[in-house]
């Protein structure tokens, strides 16, 4: 009997500092231990969106100790799905990889509420991601 591999899922956007950060936690909270998440940046920045953290931490997830990582080449080449969000020109391309390309405005800059709708578009996303995977 083989035992099924965890799919991996490679949330990626420019600074890892808000976007792929919101969708990572969800996908650990939604899928627990069936799935295993990575985050990274094309060009990471130095810290996350407060506005971010803000948000999640009212869906009570804490992502004050997360920090921006750099993509690295291994995390591109072990996941199933690289999801790209917002990166167009500046995420390099691995073939044979499933991309899922979602369009979502960057948090960076925006007030709380508008913050707080993009995190409930994530969410939904990441649900319909995980349930596709199975």
């Amino acid at each position: 009997m083989t035992i099924p591999r965890k799919p991996e899922i490679l949330f990626l956007c420019v600074h890892n500092a808000g976007r792929s950060q919101m969708a990572a936690a969800f996908a650990r909270q939604i899928g627990g231990d069936d799935v295993i998440i990575h985050s990274a940046g094309s060009a990471p920045g130095e810290r996350l969106n407060p506005a971010v953290v803000t948000a999640m931490r009212e869906e009570g997830l804490d992502i004050s100790n997360e920090a921006p990582k750099k993509l690295s080449d291994e995390m591109a080449r072990s996941a199933d799905v690289i999801v790209t969000m917002g990166c167009g020109d500046e995420c390099p391309y691995y073939p044979g990889k499933r991309y899922d390309d979602w369009d979502l405005p960057d948090p960076a800059g925006q007030d709380l509420d508008t913050v707080r709708s993009i995190r409930d578009d994530i969410r939904e996303r990441v649900r319909a991601l995980l349930a596709e995977l199975g």
